[in-house]
């Protein structure tokens, strides 16, 4: 694999970050990180949408600028994203300069091809999908089924984009590329969206939004959301209709685009209109997450029960973002909603990376110590069963990602733990010591070692912190290439010292750690 390019959606900075979108973006990263192992050059995209009248009217309630706001708000996003470890390449922002260019010649080569026209329409309008509605996507009680309140009539002059025009080539695409959007369940509900699908407005007039990107040649209009946002994605990486930087020839069509099941429609309808009206490629595929809940409600503002990742770091005193990193990620099988609660957090992550695989390590390393005085001999040798059950979850893991099933991954990486945990129960280790069968003891415990190196290699992407940790007490690379990994990573020779064995994850509420934090 030569490159791997993939985005998450750009957040809308009217407000701060919370889990739902902490669970997009750790979900991306991780995937990046794996992807990262498996080919010569990954670009992970991630930013911040920061146009629109909800924007302009925060800002004014508050007696700020609109740039004020999103300055105020993108950073406590990418303050946000860097207490997460999200390890992106770029993080674009569609208040930047290049962008707005960009856009404003994409937005210009589209009227100039006739595939955006100047058209008086009145309708059915939600600011909060800043788009416009037909009746019969509105509830019984005539609201926008997503936020639940009543869409405003507005009469104007905007420019539209020839949505229509591109209805057929759409459905070819979805039907002749059934693995195009992730999971596939949900290509039927494109395909019934697109029935009726009409054309899109593209544009407000400035006597109603102020902030957005001036049309050229059209001052008293400016270019709204989709034109806009959905063309992040190729402007960040030097796309202009006049120009490609490197980095687009390089990158474009991306891999995969991560985006929460809300958007669906418009990056898999919207966004593949406007690729085929400036004849370029379709990104290859779209994931589409579902909703994170809280104790099993939706989140909302009224509930109260809106979270911020870092007060879950700080309500448990966690030193780093691993525990929640592996919480979100496998929070959900792919493309199904998820659910957080504390009470879940604690006894998932004491399970998984406490007790399975961080005591598995310890007390590995700790016999080591006690039986060998820490250091591996020529004679002890790796068992062929278990090994050939780690080569197995390698393949299983890799699998598992090319479908972008990243809790069955992480749940494969699990069994792999799991396994060896039994292999050590069964071959009792202090028993072969006790009973002086030295070379047997010892080769429990080399096997046992050999194979959390690549547990460590796996969990990597999940738990980078964690992964880090394990692989310095065993002299391990962690940035090792799965395409490069051997079964021989543990070398004869004195390995570690006592005094250098440390917990790679406490329990949570446990005593050590909350001595370790005093």
């Amino acid at each position: 694999m030569e490159k791997f390019y993939l985005t998450t959606a750009i957040d809308y900075v009217n407000g701060a970050p919370h889990i739902g979108h902490a669970y997009e973006k750790i979900l991306t990263d991780v995937i990046a990180r794996h992807f990262k192992k498996r080919c010569n050059d990954l670009y992970f995209l991630s930013g911040t949408d920061e146009h629109g009248i909800k924007i302009q009217k925060t800002a004014a309630s508050k007696g700020i600028t609109p740039k004020e706001l999103c300055d105020n708000n993108a950073k406590s996003f990418t303050d946000t994203w860097k207490l997460l470890d999200i390890n992106y390449n770029k993080f674009i922002r569609t208040t930047d300069d290049y962008h707005e260019k960009s856009v404003q010649l994409i937005f210009k080569k589209l009227v100039e091809q006739g595939d955006i026209y100047k058209h008086s329409y009145t309708g059915l309008y939600c600011q909060g999908c800043e788009c416009f509605l037909n009746e019969k996507d509105l509830t019984e009680d005539g609201l926008c089924p997503d936020h639940l309140k009543k869409p405003e009539v507005v009469s104007e002059e905007n420019y539209f984009f020839k949505l229509t025009k591109y209805k057929d080539a759409i459905i070819k695409h979805l039907k002749e590329n059934p693995d195009f959007i992730i999971p596939s369940f949900r290509a039927n509900e494109v395909l019934n969206q697109l029935e009726d699908i009409q054309d899109i407005s593209v544009s407000r007039s400035i006597s109603n939004v102020t902030w957005g990107i001036p049309v050229l040649d059209d001052p008293e209009q400016v270019i709204y959301v989709w034109i806009d946002a959905l063309s992040n994605y190729i402007t960040a990486l030097g796309y202009t209709p006049e120009s490609q930087d490197e980095n687009f020839k390089k990158y474009w069509p991306a891999d995969l685009q991560v985006i929460g099941k809300d958007i669906l429609k418009f990056h898999s309808i919207y966004w593949l209109a406007i690729l085929m009206a400036l004849d370029l490629p379709l990104p290859k595929h779209i994931l589409a997450h579902g909703w994170i809940t809280i104790d099993e409600t939706k989140m909302s503002k009224s509930l109260g029960n809106v979270i911020a990742p870092a007060d879950i770091l700080n309500n448990f005193e966690l030193q780093n973002a691993d525990a929640l990193r592996y919480y979100m990620a496998t929070a959900a099988p792919c493309g199904k909603d998820g659910n957080y609660s504390d009470v879940d957090f604690k006894e998932k992550v004491n399970a998984h990376l406490a007790n399975s695989m961080g005591n598995l390590l310890n007390r590995t390393l700790s016999m080591l110590v006690k039986y060998f005085d820490g250091e591996v001999k020529e004679e002890f040798q790796v068992n062929d069963d278990i090994l050939n059950i780690t080569k197995n979850t390698i393949d299983r893991v890799k699998y598992h990602f090319d479908n972008y099933e990243i809790q069955e991954a992480a749940l494969a990486i699990m069994a792999l733990v799991d396994a060896t945990n039994k292999f050590v129960t069964d071959n009792a280790p202090w028993t072969l010591a006790k009973e002086e069968k030295m070379t047997e003891c010892g080769s429990v415990l080399r096997t046992v070692l050999e194979v959390m190196c690549t547990v460590a290699s796996l969990i990597e992407p999940f738990c980078p912190n964690i992964a880090k940790s394990m692989a310095e007490q065993l002299s391990y690379d962690i940035n090792t290439k799965y395409d490069d990994f051997k079964f021989d990573n543990i070398k004869n020779g004195k390995l570690i010292e006592k005094d250098q064995i440390t917990p790679v994850f406490l329990r949570i509420d446990s005593e050590f750690a909350d001595k370790s934090k005093k």
